[in-house]
């Protein structure tokens, strides 16, 4: 087993590496117990705080660069699996990931995170049939696309999928595939508003005061699109604030 806590170009007898420009020293752990894993880190990464486990072999973390502030992640790569953050990547507070048994986690670019998140490929240990003892829960890949932000206390299962531009609300648990430019709530999430755009400007300590209307940010144009799947609304949720 190989502990560090410095990102810097590394390598070890046993096959793992790191791939790193310039030394990272504050908020790094880093812990090799397999073979031939490795680590990527982008120019211009921007990193608080990593906790990265590689249990088994052949797993790989890949960073990306960013111009925002700096992200924290618990990181647990298994056995061929992959860990990916694009550009731009942001956390609040500690994001929890986990990625096993082949699968992966990716993140597109500008993708906002909120404080208390988890990305899970895998339950964490194995459920199988009493009748056939097949297993039940394999892990499975987790992808979030471009410019998501994903609310607080939001949930990532194997399986998941949004598309790019999407909001997943406070405490939602993502399972299957949300598309792009929604905001989807709930748990197992599913899509409340279609056609929708955000933007990173905080409502309280970003100027202006007010934002009515888009006129009031700069907008990611790229980002604004309708969105690509008629995903059907649920009803018990239309007229929410018609009654509240």
């Amino acid at each position: 087993m190989n502990k560090l806590s410095v990102l810097a170009d590394h390598s070890d007898g046993s096959g793992n590496s790191i791939e790193c420009s310039r030394a990272i020293e504050t908020g790094i752990a880093v812990t090799f117990r397999g073979r031939n894993n490795r680590i990527i880190v982008a120019d211009g990464a921007r990193i608080a705080k990593l906790q990265a486990v590689f249990d088994c072999d052949n797993g790989t973390l890949v960073i990306g660069p960013s111009n925002k502030s700096p992200f924290s992640m618990n990181v647990r790569v298994g056995q061929d699996s992959t860990v990916r953050t694009g550009a731009d990547f942001t956390t609040t507070s500690v994001a929890v990931v986990s990625a096993v048994e082949g699968a992966a986690v990716m993140f597109g670019d500008d993708v906002m995170i909120a404080s208390s998140t988890q990305f899970r490929t895998d339950d964490g240990h194995p459920i199988f049939d009493v009748a056939t003892g097949r297993r039940v829960n394999p892990a499975r890949d987790v992808v979030i696309g471009n410019h998501v932000w994903f609310g607080a206390q939001a949930v990532a299962l194997g399986g998941a999928r949004v598309g790019d531009g999407s909001v997943i609300g406070f405490r939602s648990i993502v399972t299957g595939t949300i598309p792009n430019n929604v905001i989807a709530v709930g748990s197992p999430a599913r899509v409340v508003r279609r056609d929708v755009a955000w933007e990173r400007p905080h409502l309280s300590f970003t100027s202006p005061p007010y934002k009515p209307d888009a006129a009031s940010v700069a907008k990611s144009e790229e980002y604004w699109n309708l969105t690509a799947e008629d995903v059907p609304i649920f009803e018990e949720l239309s007229g929410w604030h018609d009654h509240h």
